[in-house]
């Protein structure tokens, strides 16, 4: 009898390692042929360019997995049923649909899933020559804007993120592994923008009450990012239909208990009950409102940017009130429009594009505290 893949089998994970090294060549080779004879900051400002632009992509990535249910395409990590690709499981993902058809497991969710593997991975390959390359600039008689123990917590980080990628199959969809890895992605694509913003040089003039209320928006955020992947990993989206009123009601029942309840497995209370429909309610309930909170604040942010006479920060506020529109435009849809694929996307894309504008604000608005490398042409954000 066919007990099924393990649920970690590390055999495939040197080949995958191969893999990911191969295609990580590829961005990398385009850069060397690029910016070749250009200066040490600007070969950083485009390396940490491309890691964040690559990071910005498998966060978008990861949320076209977790809304096309493709997350455990491969019920297996870090391979496909102890393959390296969909290509050598194909006998097993086509007997896994034979037995539960429209289950978990297809030939297009395996895919998905193992492409969004392998951009992880390339990523991974991308920060750790940031690392090396940061430690080299680092040796006696080199020079570097900042420490290279920002890109060494940042390759750290990405072990924590693969981890997290790893319980997020092996314990089935669990939903605070899967939030906490929608939120580290985040995590990973600040850690990024904070050392591509001191390569690129691009400095703002900003006051300390204007950083400390962007830092305090930033921190609203966070707190919106995590409630806004609660909604999606408990695919709480639909729980509410119409706006602004829930299910015909300004305030409908709701069960704060069970909505929070962190320990406990998908569409289950911690005692292994059905997960009551209150408590999804209660989850979209508190998204909504927190929202309003959010919107408010980071708009009276964007006004107040728009009015600083430096460039750079009015070039920030504008970025930020777009950025408020289009989030609240794509919260919308999703509600009114029943949670289509496009609006969905476009709302993880867009409160990462807000997490990295205000990372970056907040970064290039800091006093410089080391040495910067001899002076030469920086690449734009």
């Amino acid at each position: 009898m066919n007990a099924g893949p393990a649920l970690v089998d590390f055999a495939p994970a040197l080949r995958m390692a191969l893999l990911a090294g191969l295609i990580a060549l590829l961005p990398l080779g385009w850069l060397a042929l690029r910016w070749r004879g250009a200066g040490a900051r600007a070969r950083m400002a485009a390396l940490t360019a491309l890691a964040l632009f690559l990071t910005f992509d498998l966060v978008v990535f990861g949320a076209f997995t977790r809304l096309t249910d493709s997350g455990l395409g491969c019920p297996d990590w870090p391979g496909c049923y102890a393959q390296a690709s969909p290509l050598g499981a194909r006998g097993d993902i086509e007997q896994a649909q034979a037995t539960a058809p429209g289950g978990p497991v297809s030939w297009h969710k395996a895919w998905i899933e193992m492409i969004h593997r392998y951009l992880a991975m390339t990523v991974g390959v991308l920060i750790v020559v940031l690392t090396l390359a940061s430690w080299w600039r680092h040796r006696p008689g080199g020079a570097a804007p900042v420490s290279p123990l920002w890109p060494s917590v940042t390759a750290l980080w990405v072990v924590v993120q693969g981890l997290f990628g790893k319980y997020t199959v092996t314990l089935k969809l669990y939903p605070a592994v899967v939030t906490a890895h929608l939120l580290g992605g985040l995590v990973l694509l600040a850690l990024l923008a904070v050392q591509h913003a001191a390569y690129s040089a691009r400095p703002v003039a900003l006051a300390p009450r204007w950083r400390r209320a962007a830092a305090a928006v930033l921190a609203l955020l966070a707190v919106q990012v995590f409630l806004g992947g609660w909604v999606s990993t408990n695919y709480a989206v639909l729980a509410c239909t119409g706006f602004p009123k829930c299910n015909g009601q300004w305030w409908p029942p709701t069960d704060f208990g069970q909505a929070f309840s962190l320990l406990r497995e998908l569409g289950h209370t911690a005692d292994g009950a059905g997960f009551p429909f209150d408590a999804l309610v209660t989850i979209q309930m508190t998204h909504r409102l927190f929202a309003v909170a959010v919107a408010l604040a980071a708009g009276a942010l964007a006004f107040g940017l728009l009015r600083q006479p430096d460039p750079g920060a009015r070039r920030h506020g504008r970025w930020l009130l777009a950025l408020i529109v289009a989030q609240l435009a794509t919260g919308l849809s999703n509600v009114v429009l029943g949670w289509p694929l496009p609006a969905a996307l476009g709302h993880t894309a867009g409160a990462a594009a807000l997490v990295l504008t205000l990372t970056l604000l907040l970064a290039r608005s800091a006093r410089p505290r080391a040495r910067a490398l001899p002076r030469a042409a920086a690449v734009p954000a």
